[in-house]
């Protein structure tokens, strides 16, 4: 929050069916600290009915008084960090686009053996960051330390990153008018959704349809060997898995992870129809929370129209509601997000995306390495015709003698 209330927005955001952010909650504070965000994981989980003992999973940044809160308020939960954010800690020791190709390489396989290897890798590229990287728990970035129980495998914590976007012209506002803002938002979100639902048929959301096309003709690229009872053995370019149909599982942990069969599961799928087995539709393989009548359930409820401030019921009792202390800083308000070291290497003071790296074509002769104010060739020209410039001289009047002049603007010869 900025000018005339100052203080800070803390939200939860979920993610829906269709892999689309939904707001959970939402409310201002003084300031971001321990305590804040005890208090707001306090009434979230009585909102939500929680206990102490809820498996949920909470993804977040590495901000301190946050991993204390929910280590607090929620012991059993899984917190995951955002990898975005592990990745600008790394740089302040270890620069380059190799530490970050070695980080999500780490962080994007999803079986320990294939951890193993990468974080191996690393070792070897550089001792240092491997020791680094080694003191954050892998259970806390790595899909392949995650448990299933999420039926998510992100890495990111860009929902909370794309609500906060929306939420930029609420900072300057008071209070109150902050909050009516931000309601108004969800408000508008939700029934948006509830038009895309209106629109979509098929046993998925349509983000959980794409993925699954994908998936499905990846499949055909595999061999599967029946052993006989429920397992399979499949195999792919590079490796081969086992694949379990009463427990639906495979040894790559993806469905596992993600709650939609992989391609050696779909691989097991046609295989089972050739041999005549009943299957049914491989659309009912997936996680049902990735079903249209889930994506339905989600926004069935709305948030209800309000009257405006004059029609507002008088609160009962006597009491006077005192903003909180806040330490005006010098200076002109800042209205934007502060941005991380990340997003600054990337996207620059000036808020645009950064040119660093890319490699530049030049408008003038089209070839590469160099723009027009460095250009040193001739101009390119459109067509086989001499490019050089003739004058053209014509008689013009001139008071009170006739005079010939030149006129400077020539005519291209043909």
């Amino acid at each position: 929050m900025k000018q005339p209330a100052s203080g800070c927005i803390l939200s939860a955001v979920g993610v829906d069916s269709n892999n689309g952010i939904y707001p959970v909650a939402y409310a201002i504070v003084e300031q971001e600290c321990g305590s804040s965000w005890t208090w707001f994981l306090e009434c979230l989980g009585q909102d939500l009915d929680l206990s102490t003992n809820s498996n949920f999973t909470f993804i977040s940044d590495r901000q301190k008084g946050l991993i204390q809160a929910v280590t607090n308020v929620f012991p059993c939960a899984e917190h995951r960090h955002c990898l975005r954010h592990i990745h600008g800690n790394m740089k302040g020791d270890f620069r380059g686009v190799a530490y970050k190709n070695h980080l999500w390489r780490c962080a994007s396989v999803t079986t320990v053996p294939e951890f193993e290897q990468a974080m191996q890798q690393l070792k070897e590229f550089d001792n240092e960051a491997f020791v680094w990287l080694a003191k954050i728990p892998a259970h806390q970035w790595a899909r392949s330390h995650f448990t299933g129980r999420a039926v998510s495998d992100v890495l990111l914590s860009n929902m909370c990153e794309c609500f906060n976007r929306w939420l930029v012209d609420a900072r300057d506002k008071p209070i109150v008018t902050a909050l009516e803002y931000i309601r108004e938002y969800c408000m508008k979100r939700i029934v948006n959704v509830k038009k895309n639902i209106s629109k979509t048929n098929g046993p998925l959301t349509p983000a959980a349809t794409k993925l699954f096309e994908k998936i499905k003709s990846e499949a055909h690229q595999c061999t599967v060997l029946w052993g006989g009872d429920q397992r399979y053995q499949v195999s792919g370019k590079v490796n081969q898995y086992v694949v379990d149909m009463e427990t639906r599982s495979c040894a790559c942990r993806k469905w596992e992870l993600t709650g939609i069969p992989c391609k050696h599961a779909i691989a097991v799928f046609y295989n089972m129809s050739e041999n005549g087995l009943e299957t049914g539709e491989p659309e009912t393989w997936v996680h049902p929370v990735y079903l249209l009548d889930t994506w339905i359930k989600t926004y069935q409820y709305t948030i209800e129209p309000l009257n405006g401030r004059s029609l507002w019921p008088k609160a009962e009792g006597m009491f006077t509601l005192v903003s909180p202390k806040t330490i005006s800083t010098p200076g002109r308000p800042k209205k934007k997000r502060r941005l991380s070291k990340n997003e600054v290497d990337v996207i620059g003071d000036s808020g645009k995306l950064s040119s660093k790296g890319k490699l530049k074509k030049c408008g003038t002769c089209g070839t590469y390495g160099h723009n027009k104010s460095t250009c040193t060739g001739e101009k390119k020209r459109s067509g086989n015709v001499d490019n050089k410039w003739t004058k053209k001289t014509v008689k013009v009047k001139l008071s009170p003698s006739k005079k010939t002049m030149v006129v400077g603007k020539g005519k291209k010869k043909k």
